[in-house]
């Protein structure tokens, strides 16, 4: 696989912090045909906020609009995918550092097989930047 980087939107919505919620959420979207590339759920006080990464953003749109979910979005974010070995994310911090270019959140997940994924969040308006020195 070596390495893909892409930028990707996503969009945030939040649900009570209760049983079943995300279950709910997520089979909804699935029962839509929505899939998700990336996917995360944290406590915001009583609730929980999703962060969706959807293959088809405007079908995400669509779909959310007619069941009446509120999103808020879309943002942008830095997807990278690839053949996991030690340092390959330090790497990529560091070239964005380099470039000056702040990453001020992400969450990441190797399968243990060989292969990670990673969000990286940057500064707005700093996407394409970012891109570009990752793929150098």
């Amino acid at each position: 696989m070596a390495i893909s980087i892409h930028i990707v939107n996503y969009y945030n919505t939040t649900a009570q912090n209760q049983p079943g919620e995300g279950y709910q959420l997520l089979h909804h979207l699935s029962e839509e045909g929505i899939d998700l590339v990336a996917f995360t759920a944290v406590p915001v006080g009583d609730r929980t906020q999703f962060s969706l990464f959807p293959k088809e953003p405007t079908k995400m749109e669509d779909v959310a609009r007619l069941a009446g979910l509120q999103l808020d979005g879309p943002h942008s974010a830095i997807l990278v995918q690839g053949d996991d070995t030690l340092g390959m994310l330090a790497g990529l911090l560091q070239k964005l550092w380099r470039a000056n270019i702040n990453v001020f959140a992400s969450s990441g997940v190797s399968d243990g097989k060989g292969d990670f994924g990673c969000v990286l969040y940057v500064g707005s308006g700093q996407q394409q930047a970012a891109l570009e020195v990752l793929q150098e």
